[in-house]
């Protein structure tokens, strides 16, 4: 069985979908500190006038965890959100088919940033047709925090044979732990797909929110051939 583990991040990046859909079972890492100007809070689309980020404000102290930080509703920044993506994905067939779904979980009053996050993978998974299994660390026993450890230990927890880890952290993931356990791990390897951004300037731009794929691609199959999910 191949785990994944990641913080649930922001309508996030295609590469993201890609990692929970290699896995039989995907972990939201809920449990680890929010860490400001990164993608748990935020995400970008391309448009006509360059990258726009799409955030999410937040309170939080430092040390808080992704789980104990709550989103600042005192602002219209759903409202601003909405429209920066209708204006750029107005006219595409597939955001008349799955824009709503968005926006309502845009709508939604949820108790923190994880569950906002969350909700916007889940909305993205169902989009595509993923059908991972989705666990939360914060609803396991408490592992040890080291960084390495902690997924060592929720691989064993769940009974893995396999981690399958974004290939960024192979700078810093100690591999022995996982060997030591019995656990190979995979390095994800994402071939990131170039098509005609709708809400580009017309030069593509990668790495963007998921969402640019959905809405110039299409879900399902299709859209998850097109976009090498």
């Amino acid at each position: 069985m191949i785990c994944a583990i990641h913080q649930p991040q922001f309508i996030p990046w295609l590469g993201y979908l890609q990692k929970v859909r290699r896995a039989d079972v995907f972990v939201f890492l809920d449990v680890v500190q929010f860490r400001k100007n990164e993608f748990q809070n935020r995400n970008r689309i391309p448009t006509r006038s360059g990258v726009h980020w799409l955030t999410v404000p937040v309170r939080f102290d430092f040390g808080d965890t992704i789980r104990s930080v709550s989103v600042a509703d005192d602002g219209p920044w759903r409202r601003k959100v909405w429209r920066t993506i209708e204006q750029g994905y107005h006219d595409a067939e597939a955001f008349a088919r799955y824009g709503d779904g968005l926006k309502r979980v845009l709508d939604c009053a949820w108790p923190n940033l994880a569950e906002i996050n969350a909700a916007s993978v889940e909305w993205l998974l169902d989009c595509f047709e993923i059908r991972t299994k989705i666990v939360w660390a914060s609803k396991l026993p408490e592992f040890q925090p080291h960084r390495t450890q902690r997924l060592v230990e929720i691989c064993k927890h769940l009974g893995a044979d396999t981690y399958l880890s974004g290939s960024q952290a192979s700078c810093y993931l100690e591999v022995d732990r996982f060997n030591e356990a019995g656990i190979p791990v995979e390095f994800q390897d994402f071939n990131h797909p170039v098509y005609s951004q709708r809400a580009g300037n017309g030069e593509f731009v990668s790495h963007m929110s998921a969402i640019d794929g959905l809405f110039t691609c299409g879900g399902g199959e299709a859209g998850r051939a097109a976009l090498n999910l």
